[in-house]
C-alpha cells in the first residue's frame, strides 16, 4: 500500500545552480526508480536558516510530495546522509487531511481557481 509523503532538505548555499539543479534530479531519480509517484514538487530557493549548520546560514530549500511504500522513506534517508550537498532534511508521512490541505494550497490548482472564476 502506497502513502503520500512529504520531504523536504536543505542543499548548501556553495553550489551553483547548475549543481542543485543536479542534486534535485538525483533524488527524483531515486525516487522514480524505488516505484515513488512524485506528486508535487517547488523549490523554495535560498533561505536564511534559523541557525548556522556547518558553519552556514543559508540553504537551497527544496520540497519534494510522493506517493511510496513506507520501506523506501528509509532508503530515502540513506541517500541523504550520503550526498555532502545536503546538510538537512526531514520526511514527513501525510495524513488525509494534510493530503487535502495541500492540494488545496498548491499553485496550479490555485492558478485554474482564479481562472475558473
Amino acid at each position: 500500500m502506497l502513502k503520500q509523503y512529504e520531504t523536504v532538505f536543505i542543499m548548501t548555499p556553495v553550489l551553483s545552480d547548475e549543481q542543485m539543479k543536479e542534486a534535485v534530479s538525483k533524488f527524483q531519480d531515486f525516487l522514480t526508480k524505488k516505484g515513488a509517484e512524485i506528486v508535487f514538487e517547488d523549490h523554495w530557493g535560498l533561505k536564511k536558516l534559523a541557525y548556522p549548520i556547518q558553519k552556514k546560514s543559508t540553504g537551497f530549500y527544496h520540497l519534494i510530495e510522493f506517493k511510496a511504500a513506507p520501506s523506501l522513506v528509509a532508503d530515502l534517508e540513506l541517500e541523504f546522509k550520503r550526498d555532502e550537498r545536503i546538510i538537512r532534511f526531514i520526511t514527513v508521512s501525510l495524513d488525509k487531511f494534510a493530503v487535502a490541505y495541500n492540494e488545496k494550497r498548491r499553485p496550479d490548482r490555485l492558478a485554474k481557481a482564479s481562472k475558473e472564476a
